[in-house]
C-alpha cells in the first residue's frame, strides 16, 4: 500500500462511526470496528483483499478486456468456418473434376482413335476453361491452412489468458495485448480474402414462411457460433415492442418453440439487426440507436446518430419510417441513413458495436427516396431501384475506394412489396420480408485472387 493511501485511510478511519461495514475482501478492502479508544474514536480492523481477487488492479481490467477480444475473435473464427465451408467443398469437388478431365485428355492424347474429332475438341475446350482455376484452387487450399493456424493460435492464447486469470502473477500485458491485436488484424484480413467478393448474382427466392402483417423484419445473428441457430421476428414497422425468438429455423417455419422479448422502447422502421447477441434498432420518433441484449433482457446502450433524419423524413421508397437502416457484414456494424446537409442522399456510417460511436462516414450521392431497399456485403452498399415487382439491384457503393457504379443485377421480387432486405455474412444469404412472406436469397460473389506482385 502506498504511503499516501495509508495516511488517507487512517484519516478516514478516524471519522468512521462504530459498526460501519464495507465490502467483503473479495470485492475490496473490508473495514469494521469492535471498540472505542479513550477519546471515543473507533479502533478499526482492516482486512485487505486477496491479491488474485483485487478487481481494482488495472491489470485485472486489462485482462478482462483482452479476454473479451479473444472471445469475439473465437466467434468470428467460427463464423468464418461456417461461411467458407461450402466454398471449400466446391473447391474440392472442382479439383476432382479437373483431375478426371485431365486424365481423360491424356488417354485421348495417347490414343486419338478413342475419340472422334468433335469429342476430342470438346474435351480440350473444357480443359482450357478449367486451367485458369488451378491457381485459384491452390490459393483456397493455402487460405484453409491459414485458417487452421489462426484457430490454433486463438486456442493457445485463450489458454494463456485463463492461466493468468487463475494466478494473476507477473506478466507482460503489453506483449499480450499486441498478440491479440495481431490476431485481430490477421483474422480480418483472412475474412476479407476468403469470404468477400463482388456481388454478381442473386438466386431465385426461397419462401420460408408466410406470417405476420405486410411489413416486418426477421433475422438470425450475424456473428455467433455455428451452434446458435436462433431466429428473431419483429412484425410491423411502427411502435412495435414485441420480439419473438425461435430456437431454430425449423421452429420459426412451424411457428413453435419461441420466447417473447418485450422491448422497453418501441421501434421505428424495419432496419433492425441482431449482432453478437444484441439487437440494434432505431427508437421510435428519434434518431437514437438502441442496443438491447437478449440474454440479460436489458438495454446496454442508446446513442443518437448525429444529424440523421427520422420519422419518415428520409425513408426508402416504400415509406414505413425506414429512415435509419442498421445492418452488419464481414466488416462489422453499419448504419444507412441520410441527413439534411447531405440533401437526402444515402449516407453510410460504420459503427463501433460496443459504444455505437461513428468510426467513418461516406456520402454515396444516391437519393434515398429513390431506393427500394439496401444491404451491405464486404463493405459495399447495394441498392435496389424499387420495392415493387420488377426491382433490380441498380447501384453499388464501395467504401474501400469511395467509388460507385450502376449495376444491373436481376432480383426476383416474388410477392411484389419488399419492406426489409438484409444480408447475413455468417450464412451468406439475403433475408427479406416480402408482403407478409419471409424469404431467403442465396448470393453469388465473384472473388479475384491476384498473385503476389500483381
Amino acid at each position: 500500500m502506498h504511503l499516501f493511501s495509508a495516511i488517507f485511510l487512517l484519516v478516514m478511519l478516524s471519522l468512521v462511526p462504530c459498526e460501519a461495514l464495507y465490502p467483503s475482501p473479495e470485492e475490496g478492502w473490508q473495514i469494521y470496528s469492535s471498540s472505542q479508544d479513550v477519546e471515543g474514536k473507533c479502533v478499526c480492523t482492516v482486512v485487505a483483499p486477496a491479491q488474485n481477487m483485487c478487481n481494482r488492479d488495472p491489470r485485472s481490467k486489462q485482462l478482462r478486456q483482452l479476454m473479451e477480444k479473444v472471445q469475439n475473435i473465437t466467434q468470428s473464427m467460427e463464423v468464418l468456418d461456417l461461411r467458407t465451408y461450402r466454398d471449400l467443398q466446391y473447391v474440392r469437388n472442382t479439383e476432382s473434376l479437373m483431375k478426371a478431365v485431365d486424365s481423360k485428355l491424356k488417354i485421348a492424347s495417347d490414343n486419338p482413335r478413342t475419340l472422334n474429332p468433335k469429342s476430342f475438341q470438346e474435351l480440350k475446350d473444357k480443359v482450357t476453361q478449367l486451367l485458369p482455376l488451378l491457381p485459384v484452387l491452390e490459393q483456397y487450399k493455402s487460405d484453409a491452412r491459414m485458417v487452421g493456424q489462426l484457430k490454433e493460435e486463438v486456442q493457445n492464447l485463450s489458454l494463456v489468458l485463463m492461466a493468468i486469470q487463475e494466478e494473476m502473477g507477473a506478466y507482460d500485458y503489453e506483449e499480450l495485448r499486441q498478440r491479440v491485436l495481431l490476431l485481430e488484424t490477421r483474422l480480418h484480413s483472412c475474412m476479407q480474402k476468403m469470404g468477400c467478393g463482388k456481388l454478381t448474382g442473386v438466386s431465385n427466392p426461397i419462401t420460408v414462411r408466410a406470417s405476420g402483417s405486410r411489413f416486418g423484419s426477421w433475422m438470425t445473428d450475424t456473428m455467433t457460433p455455428s451452434s446458435d441457430n436462433r431466429v428473431w421476428s419483429m412484425d410491423g414497422y411502427l411502435k412495435g415492442r414485441r420480439v419473438l425468438e425461435y430456437r431454430t429455423l425449423s421452429d420459426f417455419t412451424k411457428g413453435q418453440n419461441f420466447v417473447q422479448h418485450l422491448l422497453p422502447h418501441p421501434w421505428a422502421g424495419t432496419g433492425h439487426v441482431v449482432h453478437n447477441g444484441s439487437l440494434y434498432y432505431n427508437k421510435y420518433q428519434s434518431n437514437i440507436i438502441i442496443k438491447y441484449h437478449f440474454r440479460s433482457r436489458s438495454v446496454l446502450l442508446q446513442r443518437s446518430l448525429p444529424y440523421a433524419g427520422y420519422n419518415n423524413t428520409f425513408p426508402y421508397s416504400w415509406g414505413g419510417s425506414s429512415d435509419i437502416d442498421l445492418m452488419a457484414d464481414e466488416n462489422g456494424l453499419w448504419a444507412v441513413y441520410t441527413t439534411i446537409p447531405n440533401a437526402g442522399n444515402i449516407v453510410i456510417s460504420r459503427l463501433e458495436p460496443q459504444s455505437l460511436e461513428v468510426l467513418q462516414t461516406w456520402d454515396t450521392g444516391f437519393p434515398k427516396r429513390s431506393a427500394g431497399e439496401a444491404f451491405m456485403i464486404c463493405g459495399t452498399l447495394y441498392v435496389t431501384n424499387s420495392h415493387l415487382a420488377g426491382a433490380k439491384i441498380y447501384f453499388a457503393y464501395y467504401t474501400n475506394s469511395s467509388t460507385y457504379e450502376y449495376t444491373d443485377i436481376p432480383f426476383h421480387n416474388q410477392y411484389s412489396h419488399i419492406s426489409m432486405l438484409d444480408y447475413n455474412p455468417r450464412e451468406r444469404v439475403l433475408y427479406t420480408w416480402n408482403n407478409g412472406h419471409q424469404v431467403l436469397y442465396n448470393v453469388t460473389l465473384f472473388q479475384v485472387i491476384s498473385n503476389a506482385g500483381d
